[in-house]
């Protein structure tokens, strides 16, 4: 028997984010909220729903998420990471389209550590010369 409930992980920077998606009406939740009042900014919720518009399931299947860590840039980034993931699981047709789109590569990037002798990771102290 195949599940019905289908979950996947994903991170961005120092955020991650658990999803689970079944077939449903299209509600989103986030954190118990519904998803424009936590994300609050419409890039940030457009970011989050890339992988829905891209695979045309766009109210057509109910996701509940819990985010945590960092800030809600990276946690928009973890939740698409995380909801791109969970399609796939759900339908694997789906994979060469998310793919194409850059929705199932994890971006690398994070914040360099800061350095001894140093204000900030790359900044220096005001040289003087005299």
């Amino acid at each position: 028997m195949e599940p019905s409930i289908f979950s996947a992980t994903g991170r961005r920077k120092e955020s991650t984010a658990r999803v689970r998606i079944k077939n449903g009406k299209g509600s989103f939740t986030i954190n118990d909220r519904i998803a424009a009042q936590y994300l609050m900014r419409e890039t940030l919720m457009q970011k989050a729903q890339e992988p829905l518009n891209v695979t045309t399931t766009f109210g057509q299947v109910n996701i509940i998420c819990k985010a945590g860590g960092g800030s809600l840039t990276g946690q928009a980034g973890a939740i698409s990471l995380a909801i791109a993931r969970a399609l796939v699981s759900m339908n694997p047709d789906f994979h060469a389209k998310l793919r194409k789109g850059g929705f199932l590569t994890r971006d690398p990037r994070s914040v360099e550590r800061k350095k001894y002798g140093r204000p900030k990771a790359r900044k220096r102290f005001q040289y003087s010369k005299r």
